[in-house]
């Protein structure tokens, strides 16, 4: 691991930067969320303008998150077994070619809704083996200390840029060409990913490897004992069944419904579904940066299962107004709670999780949190369109406040918080901790 030499003078949020590989690993991220903003956007207005509807809209989508739900368990498994570098190097590769395909069908005039739909499979299952990866070996790059501040400064960077500057710049290029010039343009970027991670050093995997099993066989008994420690594990299982059904409610209306709220309602194009992404992007880079330069809190799980919860109550806004400005102070305020949740989940499973286990435990938190999100994606389209959008921001707003509180009071996790609270080294670290310690965290 490169240490500096000292943090002392800089903000406890921007102390990572002084690790000259976080630099370079934060680099890569620009490169690789800049695109995915960029495609975002570039997806629905190709989809748009091939005349499809909201359920079309739904298809593309739920490519995406099926190929995330189906690969990440495979993607966890990979990130504990493989140097986590290389699998981030083949991700941004598979990535940029995908991105390349799009851009030469949209360019030819060729491309077709079905092809976005495969398109947006590929990447998804890229997004499968990155994220397992990405979160096993922050921990390895990175003192335990600095984890809070280091996810602090991904979520500053994924919603402003991912959810700001990658739509607003692919609203400035779709207005003055198309979305086949953004596709290409997210392919050329993906060059700029692969460079950077080129250039990193690779992190031996944190565990010891059982070379005389099969792979195949190996593959499965490390997935196996994913799901024993998920199941008891209390705190992680309360937290992901709360998840999955959070998604169910809320990814797809969000996804889907979002730009035909903005199309239909405020009169709106291109431009002003990038400011209302950009909204929700720069409410959870506010979030990210307030959590990134504080302590660990006391309550940890109390608060960010509450963000959660609340953070969805102002997208009820969405479906009663007709005014853009409402619709992207409600889409701060929920980004700003979205994100600051999340930056404590992450440095909440890289604490209190084996490392020689992250990569699995963080795959089966993308799995079992999104393994409804395909149905949300494919549902939303319909009961958009069936039901209105109104009754459904209403639920979308409403629910997920009762889901939280429900629970927190079903899971009683207060007595698992203040047992391991994160700012103490001794409690906080799961690192010496094995599969048959885990009754002490039931």
């Amino acid at each position: 691991m490169s240490r500096p030499t000292s943090t002392s003078g800089l903000p406890r949020a921007l102390r990572p930067f002084a690790n000259g590989q976080f630099r370079l690993l934060a680099a890569a991220l620009l490169c690789s969320l800049l695109s995915v903003g960029i495609w975002l956007v570039a997806s629905v207005w190709q989809v748009i303008q091939l005349g499809g509807s909201a359920s079309d809209l739904s298809t593309v989508a739920a490519g995406a998150s099926l190929g995330l739900v189906l690969a990440v368990l495979l993607g966890g498994v990979v990130a504990d077994r493989v140097r986590q570098r290389w699998i981030l190097l083949a991700v941004e590769l598979v990535r940029g070619l995908g991105y390349g395909v799009a851009a030469l069908l949209a360019l030819t005039g060729r491309i077709q809704i079905w092809q976005l739909a495969v398109i947006a499979f590929v990447l998804g299952v890229a997004d499968g083996f990155f994220y397992p990866a990405y979160s096993a070996w922050l921990p390895a790059l990175i003192d335990a200390d600095e984890l809070l501040a280091a996810n602090g400064i991904e979520g500053v960077l994924r919603p402003t840029i991912m959810q700001a500057a990658g739509p607003a710049l692919a609203s400035v290029i779709i207005a003055v060409s198309s979305p086949g010039v953004a596709f290409l343009t997210v392919a050329m970027l993906q060059i700029g990913a692969v460079t950077v991670l080129a250039a990193m050093r690779s992190t031996p995997v944190r565990r010891k490897l059982d070379r005389a099993r099969h792979p195949v066989v190996a593959a499965g008994i490390d997935l196996r004992d994913g799901f024993v420690y998920m199941v008891h594990t209390r705190w992680l299982l309360a937290t992901l069944l709360f998840a999955i059904v959070l998604v169910l409610v809320t990814m797809g209306p969000i996804e889907v419904l979002l730009p035909f709220a903005v199309k239909d309602q405020t009169g709106g194009g291109a431009g002003a579904f990038a400011v209302a992404l950009g909204a929700f992007g720069f409410g959870g880079a506010a979030g990210s940066l307030a959590v990134a330069s504080i302590r660990p809190p006391r309550r940890y799980l109390t608060l960010m299962i509450l963000a959660w919860g609340i953070g969805c109550a102002p997208l009820v806004i969405i479906g009663l107004t007709d005014r853009l400005w409402l619709m992207v102070v409600g889409l701060f305020v929920c980004g700003f709670l979205f994100s600051g949740a999340q930056v404590l989940w992450g440095t909440l499973l890289q604490r209190r999780v084996p490392p020689a286990m992250l990569g699995r435990v963080s795959s089966l938190d993308f799995f079992v949190s999104l393994a409804l999100m395909p149905v949300s994606m494919a549902i939303a389209g319909p009961v958009g369109e069936n039901v209105g959008l109104t009754p459904t921001f209403l639920v979308v707003g409403v629910f997920p406040t009762v889901l939280a509180v429900a629970t927190l009071l079903i899971a009683r996790l207060r007595t698992d918080e203040l047992a391991h609270p994160l700012r103490s080294d001794e409690s906080a670290s799961a690192a010496g901790v094995d599969l048959e310690s885990i009754d002490d965290e039931r």
